[in-house]
């Protein structure tokens, strides 16, 4: 799975404030919905808040991976952030959260939605990529830095 073709410059935020879990999720909305033609900031909110509901996302290592299939989207569509605080996300470690990186892709893709998800966990679970998309000093360092990182 090629993530570059996913995750764009746009998406890709450093150092954002998220005081809660449901505020980054709204904030990935905004995000997303400007790159899913037909799709509102509230169709993504809700589609990641509905995933959460069925257990976090948070994979561990202060890194969360949410996810969901949004009616209306016609193609996948990722952002990637760090956090300009760790948050609580309910992950598996109990351990707060500063890397997210969220993935939204039309109804009909689960086969796609699984194998991108395989590919995305691949790479944020390497110490190396995270430690660097930690110390990214700007957007597209993190884009960057995310894009090169090897799965």
């Amino acid at each position: 799975m090629d993530l570059t073709a996913l995750l764009t410059p746009d998406c890709t935020r450093r150092a954002v404030a998220g005081t809660s879990k449901k505020k980054v999720l709204e904030t990935i909305g905004q995000l997303a919905a400007g790159r899913c033609s037909g799709v509102t900031g509230f169709d993504v909110f809700e589609s990641l808040l509905n995933r959460e509901r069925l257990g976090s996302t948070g994979i561990g290592l202060g890194v969360a991976i949410p996810h969901g299939r949004v009616q209306g989207a016609t193609k996948p569509v990722a952002v990637l952030m760090t956090l300009s605080a760790p948050i609580d996300f309910d992950a598996i470690d109990n351990q707060p959260v500063d890397i997210i990186f969220a993935l939204l892709v039309p109804e009909d893709q689960h086969e796609q939605h699984l194998q991108t998800l395989a590919a995305v966990a691949g790479r944020l679970n390497d110490k190396q990529c995270t430690r660097a998309l930690r110390e990214a000093t700007s957007d597209m360092e993190l884009f960057e830095i995310f894009t090169q990182c090897e799965t």
